[in-house]
C-alpha cells in the first residue's frame, strides 16, 4: 500500500516535520531531502533564492519523494501561480490576517470552478503532455497553510482556518509578537497566551499547526509534539550548518594546547 500523502497526512492530523531552505544550490536541497524530513520548504519571503532556482529546488526535492513546498514572499497570485506550475505541491502564506486573504490564498491554487488560478503548460503539467492528470492530482493534493503571525490573525482565527481549502497553519512568532508590540520577548506571558490560544484553537478544529524551530533544537521540536503541534518545522539550512560547524570546531578544540 502506498504511504499516505503529506495533504492526507494533514487531514488525518498526524505529525509531519519538515524543514526551510534558504540557499538555493541543489546540493543543499539533495542532502535535505534524503535526510528523511516529510515535507521540505523553499523559502522565497526571507531568501535571495529567484524563481528559475526555486524550480531547481523544487525538482530536485521532488525527485527524492519529498513534498516540495513555497514559502511565498507574500498572498500573490501571480507568484502562487508561478510557483504552482514549477512542481510545487504547494503553499505557505504568509500574513494571513482574515478569512478573506485565506479564501484568495486557496482560490490563486486551485484552477476553476473551484478557484482562479489561471492554467498553463509548465513543469508541473509534463509541459502539456499531463494536464489532465495534473488537474486531477491538484483538486486531491495540493495543500494550502496559513501562517498566523500578526494579532489581526489571531482576532479571525476560527473563521480563517475554517475557510475550504486551508489544511494547516504555521505560527511565525517574531511578527507576532512584533505585531503586539512586544517584537521576540518571546516569554513574555501575553504572547504565551496568545499562542496558547492559536494551539487549542487549531486542535478544537482539528486543524494541524505548529511553529518553526528555527534553532536545530530537537528537545524544542518535542516540546511542541507533546503539546498537540502537529505542522512544525525543524530549523533551516544555514542554522544547521553553522551550528554544527560552531559545535564540531569547538569540540575539536576542547582541551587542545594553545
Amino acid at each position: 500500500m502506498a504511504s499516505p500523502t503529506l495533504k492526507r497526512k494533514l487531514a488525518g492530523n498526524r505529525l509531519t516535520i519538515g524543514s526551510w531552505i534558504t540557499l538555493a544550490h541543489p546540493a543543499i536541497a539533495e542532502i535535505m531531502a534524503r535526510a528523511g524530513f516529510d515535507w521540505l520548504a523553499v523559502d522565497l519571503e526571507h531568501s535571495v533564492i529567484t524563481i528559475r532556482e526555486a524550480e531547481e529546488l523544487i525538482r530536485v526535492i521532488s525527485l527524492h519523494g519529498v513534498p516540495p513546498l513555497v514559502r511565498l514572499t507574500s498572498n500573490n497570485a501571480d507568484l502562487i501561480k508561478r510557483v504552482m506550475d514549477a512542481g510545487a505541491h504547494g503553499v505557505i502564506v504568509p500574513m494571513v490576517n482574515s478569512r478573506a486573504d485565506a479564501e484568495r490564498a486557496v482560490a490563486s491554487v486551485y484552477y476553476p470552478p473551484r478557484g482562479s488560478r489561471g492554467v498553463g503548460l509548465a513543469r508541473a503539467q509534463g509541459y502539456g503532455t499531463a494536464f489532465a492528470d495534473y488537474r486531477a492530482w491538484l483538486d486531491k493534493e495540493a495543500v494550502v497553510i496559513v501562517q498566523v503571525e500578526h494579532i489581526a490573525a489571531v482576532e479571525d482565527l476560527e473563521s480563517i482556518l475554517d475557510t475550504p481549502g486551508v489544511d494547516g497553519y504555521i505560527i511565525g512568532p517574531y511578527d507576532l509578537s512584533a505585531s503586539m508590540g512586544i517584537p521576540g520577548q518571546f516569554d513574555d506571558p501575553r504572547l504565551k497566551q496568545v499562542i496558547e490560544l492559536i494551539r487549542t484553537t487549531g486542535i478544537a478544529r482539528a486543524k494541524p499547526g505548529g511553529l518553526h524551530v528555527v534553532e536545530p533544537d530537537a528537545a524544542q521540536v518535542r516540546e511542541h509534539v507533546a503539546r498537540g503541534f502537529r505542522f512544525l518545522a525543524y530549523s533551516l539550512d544555514t542554522r544547521m550548518l553553522d551550528t554544527t560547524c560552531r559545535s564540531g570546531l569547538a569540540e575539536c578544540r576542547r582541551g587542545a594546547p594553545e
